[in-house]
């Protein structure tokens, strides 16, 4: 199980770099000699030195004849860095043991085979379930170049997100909001409809903690919202994308873009998440939080368009109210979306499940 115990610890080592690391992935390395732990690293901001560059560099004596601990295949082709293959065989460990493959085409086994080739003892598949989870994210964007989605909102425990008379401020508690904007922190964007805009006026940053602000999306078809919403301030410390319809109101528009504000066509009658998928990845955006409203919740469920659904339920019950997720065409159970549940915990006296889309 000695493998599986420095595996682990690279795995704590890579999750230090969200959410610098993206559009790239989470990556820690560590590397052992008789023993001892030699030296540690992981990949702190795109465009920075990868995590087994960084764990050569920190070693406290030469890597040759020690065994390196990463948890995804070491790349093999020039990026914004050099291959870190190279730098590993040039080094010469005796042992490399890695978490699970790297899916970019560029890569894809192509680091396993330099290292067997230059005589480097290779495992590969140690803690693989673990290493993929942590960057589920970026094996999605990199297979399909749109992002992993996910879906959050909180919901009193019978389904509601706003009382009878549209009040919906706070159902959860001052730790699930603090969850809430850390979650905002580790995804490259985040997005909401115009009604959650002219009902809440939120700003969608992460002041609740220290963290990276996302870039603000707004989902508008008749660019209703107004110009002094929050979220379309301060577009010099977070930017904000709008995706509106041909059919906008063309001067709101021009006053909107003269402000700073990106304005998307994405549609003609409505606006087409697909298409707002597209261009988010084409603007290298890998993850995406989608905080509501209902309206845009429900679409992209019925869309099948959401990898991961984070449900914050409070102890409390409305009754009548504004239902969190809309129709959904389900007749029979046996039509229900099905859903696996990664994890379920409490913060506040809320119950927070944390779910992933079963897709066909």
């Amino acid at each position: 199980m000695t493998d599986e115990r420095y595996m682990k610890m690279a795995l704590g080592l890579a999750k230090r770099g969200a959410p610098w690391a993206s559009p790239n992935p989470l990556v820690g390395a560590v590397i052992v000699r008789d023993g001892r732990i030699i030296g540690k690293g992981w990949h702190r901001c795109c465009g920075e030195n990868h995590a087994e560059i960084n764990a050569i560099e920190n070693a406290a004596e030469p890597v040759r004849g020690s065994t390196v601990y990463i948890t995804l295949e070491p790349c093999s082709h020039h990026g914004r860095t050099p291959p870190c293959v190279e730098r590993l065989v040039s080094e010469k460990p005796a042992r490399v043991v890695i978490g699970t493959v790297d899916p970019n085409p560029l890569v894809s086994g192509r680091g396993v085979a330099a290292l067997k080739r230059h005589g480097i003892e290779t495992r590969v598949g140690v803690l693989e379930d673990q290493c993929r989870e942590i960057n589920e994210a970026f094996f999605k964007f990199i297979r399909t170049r749109i992002p992993f989605v996910t879906l959050k909102f909180a919901q009193s425990l019978d389904g509601k997100i706003a009382t009878s008379t549209g009040h919906s401020r706070w159902i959860s508690s001052e730790p699930s909001r603090v969850f809430a904007h850390r979650l905002r922190s580790l995804h490259d964007a985040i997005l909401v409809g115009s009604g959650t805009v002219t009902k809440d006026d939120p700003e969608l940053t992460c002041r609740l903690i220290k963290g990276r602000d996302p870039l603000r999306v707004v989902i508008d078809s008749k660019l209703k919202i107004s110009p002094g919403a929050r979220v379309l301030q301060d577009q010099d410390r977070v930017r904000t994308l709008v995706f509106t319809t041909s059919g906008q109101d063309k001067k709101k528009s021009k006053l909107l873009m003269n402000e700073g504000i990106e304005v998307r066509v994405a549609g003609t009658r409505q606006v087409d998440l697909s298409a707002v998928l597209s261009e988010l990845g084409r603007r290298q955006v890998s993850s995406l939080l989608v905080e509501g409203g209902a309206g845009v919740i429900t679409s992209f469920i019925r869309e099948r368009l959401a990898d991961r659904i984070i449900i914050i339920s409070a102890p409390k019950l409305f009754g009548k109210g504004t239902d969190a997720i809309g129709e959904l065409s389900v007749r029979t159970v046996d039509q229900a979306i099905p859903l696996a549940i990664r994890q379920v915990t409490h913060k506040g006296g809320d119950v927070i499940v944390d779910a992933r889309f079963i897709h066909d």
